[in-house]
């Protein structure tokens, strides 16, 4: 693959996602390309699922032209900035409702991820929910691995897709912590932490102490330091 080739795709994406969408003539005449060069650096796009097509009507006759517009995958490729929107937020709710009142916001966040997992989980081993949960953050999630030591099992987390945010507001993650414990039913502690440089996130699953039927939420607990 060639940086010409992938230039001109980042051109395209760049392009439609001014226009809304575009046809194969339309993307050739305000990229000053040849419409084959479009047309193929488009099909490539297609079969990235970065691009899809829908059949319009022409103006006068002749064939249907096509359009293109970004799929959602395409979308993530341009900045978002949710880790800023979402620290304000929880900036804005603590100094609104106080702790007790940002406390409860995260535990009905907790309440709405418990209640979208359970059904997935009904029936299951504890093996095989934390196998499931190795998707808690989106699916086929290639960075979570369930893994066996002398101390017991527990979730190891390569990669936090919300780290910016954690960072400047560790108690998001307390969400997680309490959510895992719900779902396995004992207790889970954050061994290793993103935040104090370990490179990754170690979720230790207790599993021989079974949390509260009434357990909600919780802080999770400063870690002490080594």
């Amino acid at each position: 693959m060639t940086d010409v080739a992938i230039n001109t795709r980042q051109r395209l994406l760049r392009e439609l996602k001014f226009r809304g969408g575009a046809s194969q003539s339309e993307l050739a005449e305000a990229l000053g390309l040849t419409r084959e060069a479009v047309r193929q650096q488009l099909a490539l796009l297609e079969a990235q699922s970065l691009v899809w097509s829908e059949a319009a009507a022409p103006a006068g006759r002749g064939r249907p032209t096509h359009r293109y517009r970004l799929t959602e995958a395409a979308e993530a490729l341009f900045p978002k900035f949710y880790d800023e929107l979402t620290l304000t937020l929880i900036e804005a709710l603590g100094k609104r409702f106080g702790e007790e009142g940002l406390r409860e916001v995260l535990a009905q966040v907790t309440d709405a991820q418990v209640a979208h997992w359970q059904p997935k989980l009904a029936g299951k081993t504890l093996a095989e929910r934390m196998e499931a949960l190795r998707g808690l953050y989106f699916d086929a999630d290639p960075y979570t691995e369930v893994r066996e030591d002398r101390d017991g099992v527990m979730l190891v987390e390569h990669n936090c897709p919300y780290l910016n945010a954690a960072r400047d507001e560790p108690r998001l993650c307390s969400v997680t912590v309490s959510t895992l414990s719900r779902l396995l039913g004992v207790e889970v502690e954050r061994t290793e932490r993103f935040q104090q440089g370990d490179g990754r996130c170690v979720f230790r699953v207790h599993v021989g102490k079974p949390v509260p039927e009434d357990f909600r939420f919780a802080w999770e607990p400063e870690r002490k330091p080594d």
